[in-house]
């Protein structure tokens, strides 16, 4: 029988449906000679019986993933900055027009939206943990409060600067069990025709893509419209509108509202029909994605292997959080793959967590090149490999694992 949980969303039954084993802390790079023993926590992904909410089985303490030298960068990427950017732009002109308008952004990370909201002269608050991004958004002229999102956050801003026209939150909501406290924040935070808008991976597009890597610490939620829209009600509010966009290999923007402040869009009941239809929700859908992930797991092992055997050299790219499932779930440490290459000055000379892979510079990626580069940030692959021209024109081949392991 498998094991259960109570949902973090309804206190209902969680059915675990696959279990990824023993992982580390995703972003928890290790320095080479650090004697210190890593966090490990087991990763397993159950349902809500009640509200269909996918969720981890074991919570990771906050502290421990968001802290001080946390390493991710949201404007690392050039798509992502364009993508914030004209976010940005777009509640500039819809949201953001009535007098004195207030935006709050939960998980501002380097500040790459709000920097274009402050430019525009827009009051704004952005509210991050980790020290050490909050410090590159202040320096960017955001105003940042270094702390953690909750119900007690949001009244003592309400109470400072007033009610929000919009609370935005990107790659943010779906890394915090404690709903209910920031939901309960944001109902006393919005205006009283505000909305919250947040963006996340879509378990639609995990489930269809066999995304399986989507899954680690900082990810406890997988949302989908049906279990956004029973979490909304469960809290005072209402899903009025989804968006499906095509970054960090599909994702989600849910627009949600006080109860009756706005019409549902169309879109709503769009991608509900369409959930329904796959059988989203379904526990016999989530287990054939299991089963599709073990299998993913076989093959990888098995490629990985054979090249090693035939002397290729291979190296993996981009160090991404989403890589520890994949080398920890399928055992790939340094005799499979001699480093991988990063441009994340944090990651380097470094080792990857659990399996001790050594992070590298993209200089050690092209001096020289290898036969083969496993893909781990393979959501952001067109940009990637335009960018690695020259690799390819040297003879090299990209290894991919989503939706299935292949070359290319």
């Amino acid at each position: 029988m498998s094991a259960t949980s109570r949902c973090r969303i309804c206190d209902g039954t969680v059915h675990e449906f696959f279990d990824f084993g023993r992982q580390p802390l995703s972003d928890a790079f290790v320095a080479p000679g650090d004697s210190r023993e890593e966090f490990f926590f087991r990763l397993a992904t159950g349902s809500c019986e009640s509200c269909t909410m996918v969720q981890l089985m074991e919570e990771v303490p906050r502290e421990a993933m968001f802290h001080e030298s946390y390493p991710y960068l949201s404007s690392g990427s050039a798509f992502m900055r364009t993508h914030f950017e004209e976010l940005a732009k777009r509640f500039l002109t819809t949201e953001l027009t009535g007098a004195d308008p207030f935006i709050v952004e939960l998980g501002c990370n380097d500040g790459v939206m709000l920097k274009v909201i402050a430019e525009a002269g827009v009051r704004h608050l952005g509210v991050e943990p980790s020290g050490g991004v909050a410090d590159l958004a202040a320096a960017k002229g955001v105003q940042v409060r270094k702390d953690f999102f909750e119900e007690s956050t949001a009244t003592d801003i309400r109470a400072k600067q007033g009610p929000a026209d919009v609370i935005y939150a990107a790659n943010t909501l779906c890394h915090i069990p404690y709903m209910g406290s920031i939901l309960a924040g944001v109902t006393k935070l919005l205006g009283p025709n505000g909305v919250f808008v947040f963006e996340d991976p879509y378990l639609g597009d995990i489930v269809e893509r066999n995304s399986f890597d989507q899954i680690y610490d900082e990810h406890f939620y997988f949302f989908t419209a049906r279990s956004v829209q029973e979490m909304a009600a469960r809290n005072g509010l209402e899903l009025v509108d989804v968006e499906r966009i095509p970054v960090h290999g599909g994702e989600v923007r849910y627009t949600l509202a006080l109860r009756g402040a706005r019409t549902p869009s169309p879109a709503v009941a769009e991608l509900l029909a369409w959930e329904a239809d796959r059988s989203l929700a379904e526990r016999a859908t989530l287990e054939k994605f299991g089963a599709n992930v073990t299998q993913i797991r076989t093959d990888l092992i098995e490629l990985l292997a054979k090249l090693r055997d035939e002397g290729k050299k291979v190296v993996a790219y981009g160090a991404t959080a989403k890589s520890a499932t994949v080398t920890n779930f399928c055992g790939i440490g340094p005799d499979l793959v001699s480093f991988i290459s990063d441009t994340t000055p944090a990651k380097q000379n470094r080792l990857s967590p659990g399996t001790h892979i050594p992070v590298r510079t993209p200089a050690d990626f092209a001096n020289p090149y290898p036969d083969y580069a496993l893909l781990f940030a393979w959501n952001h692959a067109e940009e990637i490999m335009a960018k690695e021209q020259d690799f390819r024109d040297a003879g090299g081949k990209w290894i991919l694992y989503v939706p299935d392991v292949h070359v290319v």
